[in-house]
């Protein structure tokens, strides 16, 4: 059995067996019911895919996967293909806005190259995990091989087993790859499905002839690998997906099948995420997903998955940078879970109703 056939067959739905404790230490806390919102969502969420009713600290790791895109020949993107080994580059010296607010919410990064078409040697918080030189031109038949599709999912599933045997307790997802929201618009439209014109954006800011083109190249792609497209989740992912999007897939499945919580970032990662929903859909009881993307599509996504961003902020940056801010607001809510006195402990009294603090 393979890595990615075994973490497919350990995902299980998240344990509800913890939350009536859980609920009953965030209802005793010096607070009304329900006062904090969504924070206490999270601290719920959290609690009950770690399976603990008192968590310890928050330890945050973010994972930037790069690659390249042979889509690129088709000049749907504002920037050359140069940009992404620059921007790996650019991140492992920690000059990228990832690195920026990951150090601002106190989050570990470690950028992998899982697909760029060039050569980097593994030092600091760059690791190599090449798979192959970025991926081909999906308008011309599959942008990768099934065998390469899962050798660069299982990329993602070993780095979320390596977190948690390293006290990592929850994972974000990010992406850097120029091209990598022509497939990733490939995919929503495949999966979820829509058709191109819905979930196809402007990336990095390409111009109103550029996006015509750009569509016409998803709907080509789509109709060229229109055979595998209909075979399943993980055919889409090698027909029309990229080296990057396949290890977020597996990063997410990976935290699954060892039950730490997965932070998903924007518009590309969130494709890996959606062919990880399909592959297994008990992933998405371990998904935040991070922040509404600008990038058309996202916003398609969340509607029909019924799932809400936790943040809104007009971003499409990418690098897991919507990853990094949503974590600071789950830990938030760890830790006024983990921190706030009870009522007891306070010796607050308790209102009329039994749950509002006497002023």
């Amino acid at each position: 059995m393979t890595l990615f056939e075994e973490t497919l067959r350990t995902i299980s739905p998240v344990s509800k067996e913890k939350e009536g404790e859980v609920r009953a230490h965030l209802d005793n806390l010096t607070k009304p019911k329900g006062s904090l919102g969504r924070l206490e969502e999270f601290a719920l969420r959290y609690c009950l895919i770690r399976g603990e009713t008192m968590p310890g600290e928050v330890k945050k790791r973010i994972y930037t996967f790069a690659g390249d895109h042979g889509v690129t020949e088709e000049g749907v993107s504002a920037y050359p293909r140069e940009v992404t080994p620059q921007m790996v580059l650019n991140m492992k010296s920690g000059g990228a806005g990832i690195n920026v607010l990951a150090r601002h919410v106190g989050a570990e990064v470690r950028v992998v190259d899982v697909g760029v078409d060039a050569e980097f040697e593994e030092s600091g918080i760059l690791l190599v995990r090449k798979v192959r030189r970025g991926s081909r031109n999906m308008t011309k038949g599959p942008a990768l091989t099934v065998e390469e599709a899962v050798r660069a999912v299982e990329v993602g599933i070993s780095l979320a087993r390596e977190a948690k045997e390293e006290g990592i307790t929850i994972l974000g997802t990010g992406d850097m790859g120029i091209g990598n929201t022509t497939p990733s618009a490939a995919l929503f439209s495949a999966l979820l499905p829509a058709s191109p014109e819905e979930v196809t954006g402007r990336g990095t800011g390409i111009d109103d002839g550029t996006l015509a083109r750009k569509k016409e190249v998803v709907r080509r792609a789509l109709e060229v690998n229109k055979k595998s497209v209909s075979e399943g989740p993980l055919e889409a992912l090698a027909a029309v997906g990229g080296l990057e999007i396949a290890a977020i897939t597996g990063l997410v499945l990976g935290g699954a099948s060892v039950k730490i919580p997965v932070v998903i970032d924007g518009f590309i990662s969130t494709a890996g995420a959606l062919v990880a929903m399909r592959l297994a859909p008990e992933v998405r009881d371990y998904l935040f997903l991070s922040h509404l993307s600008a990038e058309r599509g996202h916003a398609l996504f969340c509607e029909r998955e019924g799932i809400s961003p936790i943040l809104d902020l007009g971003m499409r940056l990418g690098e897991g940078t919507g990853a990094a801010l949503a974590m600071s607001l789950i830990e938030a809510g760890v830790k006024i879970y983990r921190e706030m006195a009870t009522f007891d402990s306070a010796g607050v009294s308790r209102g009329e109703d039994g749950d509002v603090p006497v002023a």
